[in-house]
Order: structure tokens, then C-alpha cells, then sequence
């Protein structure tokens, strides 16, 4: 499996700031209520965070040849997927978390302080997550074998 690509991360940060934007102001023209990120949702993508990091950790100890440290390899290959999808996601929530703080400022009225206070917590949080779904992934990394050092050294020679 390839590892996650900055372009991607790129990509989904700038769709869901986007996105949410282009929404916000749909539903503010149609004189729909904004949507305000509840409080539980960064408390959430927290937690998520640190399960996912804790979930990786066994294989890292595999992956170092930890003594006693064997992992069944369906559970690296579920918990790399799994770091995969939770970068992705804390990338598009991040963007999404941009995009609602910058409709909520740019907006003639003062904003109340819970709509900032969430649309922030919630982009610190998706930052989070997304990091934790990258230091998974790098958990599950198998370093390169002595072997590939030496034939890549006789194909150059």
C-alpha cells in the first residue's frame, strides 16, 4: 500500500474548506440556520485520535522486532487502512472546520464566540486527527530489508 500523499491531504483540506463555505452561504441565502459544529464532534475526533495511535502501537512493536511483539498481519493491514482513512478524514474536517470559521468572520455581523470557539476547536481537532492517522501509517511501516540495501548496491556498481 502506498503511503498517503501530501496532494491528497492538499486536495481534501481545500474541498471541505471549500465545500462547507460554498454550504454555509447556500444555506444562509435560502434563510436556512447556519450549521455550527457541536462540541461533541471535537471532543470526538480527539478520542478518535488517540484510539487510533493506541491501535497502531502493537505493530510498531512488531515492525521494531519487539520480543513477544507478533501482530497478526489482517490486524496491520486493518489498522493501516485505517490510518489511511482517518488521515483523509481529519484532512476534509479540517478544511471543512476552515471553511466554517472564515463564513462566520467574513460575515457583516459579529459572530457569537461559540460559533468561533467551535469552528476552531474543531479545526485543532481535525489537525489532530489527521496527524494521528500519519504517525499510524508510519507505525505500520516496514523498514527496508538489508538485502534491498545490498542488490540495489550491486545494480549500481
Amino acid at each position: 500500500m502506498k503511503r498517503t500523499s501530501p496532494a491528497a491531504i492538499i486536495g481534501l483540506l481545500l474541498g471541505g474548506g471549500v465545500g462547507l463555505y460554498l454550504l454555509q452561504l447556500l444555506f444562509q441565502t435560502r434563510g436556512e440556520y447556519i450549521f455550527v459544529p457541536p462540541i461533541s464532534l471535537p471532543v470526538t475526533l480527539f478520542v478518535a485520535a488517540i484510539v487510533v495511535v493506541v491501535l497502531a502501537i502493537p505493530v510498531r512493536r512488531a515492525v521494531n522486532g519487539k520480543k513477544n511483539a507478533h501482530v497478526d498481519p489482517f490486524y496491520a493491514s486493518r489498522i493501516i487502512a485505517l490510518a489511511k482513512a482517518t488521515a483523509y478524514v481529519g484532512a476534509l474536517l479540517t478544511g471543512a472546520g476552515v471553511g466554517i470559521l472564515v463564513f462566520v468572520v467574513a460575515r457583516p455581523i459579529a459572530p457569537p464566540l461559540a460559533m468561533v470557539t467551535s469552528s476552531i476547536a474543531l479545526s485543532v481537532t481535525a489537525i489532530l486527527l489527521a496527524a494521528a492517522g500519519l504517525i499510524a501509517e508510519s507505525f505500520c511501516t516496514l523498514p527496508p530489508d538489508d538485502h534491498d540495501k545490498e542488490v540495489a548496491g550491486d545494480v549500481s556498481a
